[in-house]
């Protein structure tokens, strides 16, 4: 009950499978730095580089427990790949990461939360508002996708492929947030984005005062300047090793 099964990979793998694990490893730590993780539900996968397989959390782990080592290594199909693993991973999980990994083969990571914030504005009929600078960014590439029960069923797949299409940002109606990245970092920085815009806007609405919406020439101008400015070498490349080195302070295990 208080002992984690003691695994090792970092031997086992090819160097750039083992740096996608840290930084995943890393990313589930920010999770809780940040105060996004829901007991031991939602996830983080990302594809290793040049394969079809998927590395993704162990369900009944602790965001504050995954290391870069007890990621769980899994093809398009949910079937754990290496035999010896001592875990298994949530079919709720599996449901909606190998949906968009299927769909979005240029992107490395897809994020999933559960927090207050995006369950309560995806929970409104208007969805996201132009309300702040952070929310321009998600709303250059904003999806939503209509609540269907727990993600368990395969059916779902589709609709939900569909209702992503190219859109980095996602609402999920009534259940949270989800985020793509053609780097972990960059699949952070979108989620970060889009929690500040979730948190600005309900801030807002609390005042009861009439708000001022930007206007939407300027949402449609600012998605070339949040592709520069959140996203590759001046985003999630320069950002994510800041945000590494603040896990690393504070979590020196995550990299085991």
């Amino acid at each position: 009950m208080f002992e984690l099964p003691k695994v090792s990979v970092k031997d086992k793998v090819s160097a750039q499978e083992w740096q996608i694990r840290v930084d995943l490893a890393a990313c589930y730590r920010l999770m809780v730095m940040h105060g996004w993780d829901d007991l031991i539900h939602t996830h983080i996968s990302a594809r290793i580089p040049g394969t079809e397989y998927l590395l993704i959390n162990a369900f009944g782990l602790a965001f504050e427990e995954v290391t870069a080592s007890n990621l769980v290594k899994i093809d398009i199909d949910g079937n754990i790949i290496e035999k010896d693993c001592p875990f298994e991973i949530n079919p709720a999980g599996f449901t909606i990461h190998s949906a968009v990994h299927e769909a979005r083969h240029d992107d490395i990571c897809a994020m999933h939360v559960h927090t207050n914030e995006t369950i309560a504005v995806a929970s409104l009929d208007e969805g996201l508002l132009p309300l702040s600078q952070y929310s321009m960014f998600a709303l250059a590439s904003m999806s939503y996708h209509e609540y269907e029960g727990l993600a368990v069923n395969a059916e779902e797949k589709l609709r939900l492929q569909q209702d992503l299409g190219n859109a980095n940002f996602m609402l999920l109606r009534n259940h949270g947030a989800l985020t793509m990245g053609k780097t972990i970092g960059d699949a952070f920085m979108h989620m970060y984005d889009l929690t500040r815009a979730c948190q600005v806007q309900l801030q807002v609405m609390s005042t009861g005062m009439k708000p001022i919406y930007a206007p939407q020439s300027i949402i449609d101008g600012i998605k070339a300047q949040a592709n520069i400015v959140h996203t590759g070498k001046t985003g999630g490349e320069t950002a994510w090793p800041a945000m590494v080195r603040r896990v690393a302070r504070a979590y020196p295990d995550f990299a085991s």
